[in-house]
């Protein structure tokens, strides 16, 4: 499995021949972008937001580009962390959790969704067509087959061959900061100051049949309140559900805290609750607020996020509480 320092690479080499980059390392959290604005996990954030950048710069709303955004590393198989070629759990089976959030505050998720490439459309259409927030397994992938998704194998023979090297052993230990845990949260602002949030990806490596993590809860994986800001988490998601993660990160904004600054206060909350696991995990947050400033903040070093706005494309290596 690449780190994600090696993928970094291959994600943004066709990133530079569409955008000019602009230097943020010494970003303070006060940066004033403007609008349209996207901001995404990871260096594969990179080329989604390219997606997304398509819509927003055309005056498209942040929903369609949150949605097309993150279907960039669902469709790649490269990304052994969402989507297609995401590493399966320990049964062999690839099982994909999202969700999506619009600037009006309705939601969207799918959990445990097996056969489907692109969860995140299918939980834009829980959003849009059910009266419900969450379906999830046999019911949620009945639910796509229903309104038109197609049934794929999503088992790559590159994932399909670590999962049987990992078989040989049965340990169980994530590593921080690598392909096999992490999700792609996406947020944006469009050009009329509206925000959406989408989050998708196959969850932790090797993990329980059934297992869900941060991702497709909203509140915890993603949360979206278009008066304050958005925000979205990334990590092992045990521990940002039981923070209540992305709707405390938007909180601490709605008191006035930047986007920095609250997504600091919400993982300084994880280290001081369990400090006994601070060494073994990565939990990491980006925000928006309304203002148009942005940025993150994660537990360890090694958690970077992509943006993108009327000034070019960066990635930038978030600060971190273990400095």
């Amino acid at each position: 499995m690449l780190s994600r320092r090696k993928f970094i690479t291959q994600t943004s080499a066709g990133a530079a021949a569409l955008a000019i980059p602009f230097d943020s390392n010494s970003f303070s959290g006060k940066m004033i972008t403007g609008k349209p604005l996207v901001l995404s996990t990871w260096n594969f954030g990179v080329a989604a937001n390219e997606a997304a950048w398509k819509i927003l710069s055309t005056g498209g709303r942040a929903l369609d580009a949150v949605e097309a955004g993150v279907k960039v590393p669902e469709a790649d198989p490269k990304v052994t962390s969402v989507g297609l070629g995401g590493l399966p759990d320990r049964d062999g089976l690839v099982t994909l959790d999202s969700c999506i959030m619009d600037e009006n505050g309705q939601a969207g998720s799918v959990c445990c969704l097996e056969h489907i490439v692109h969860p995140v459309s299918v939980a834009r259409m829980v959003m849009e067509k059910t009266p419900h927030v969450i379906l999830v397994g046999e019911g949620a992938l009945k639910f796509a087959l229903d309104n038109g998704f197609k049934k794929e194998n999503l088992l790559t023979p590159e994932s399909e061959a670590a999962w049987k090297e990992w078989l040989k052993t049965s340990k169980y230990a994530p590593v921080i900061n690598f392909e096999n845990h992490d999700t792609i949260g996406m947020i944006a602002m469009d050009a009329n100051g509206n925000l959406s949030g989408a989050c998708t990806t196959s969850g932790l490596a090797y993990k329980m049949h059934g297992r869900v993590g941060d991702s497709p809860i909203i509140g915890a994986g993603l949360f979206v309140d278009n008066e304050i800001g958005a925000a979205t988490a990334t990590g092992h998601g045990e521990f940002v559900i039981k923070t209540a993660g992305s709707a405390m990160v938007v909180e601490m904004m709605r008191q006035g805290k930047s986007p920095v600054e609250a997504c600091k206060e919400v993982v300084n909350r994880v280290a001081k609750k369990y400090p006994e696991k601070v060494k073994d995990i990565q939990v990491a947050f980006i925000a928006i607020n309304k203002a148009g400033e942005y940025g993150g903040y994660g537990l360890h070093k090694g958690f970077n996020y992509a943006h993108y706005n009327t000034q070019g494309f960066a990635l930038t290596d978030a600060s971190y509480f273990t400095e």
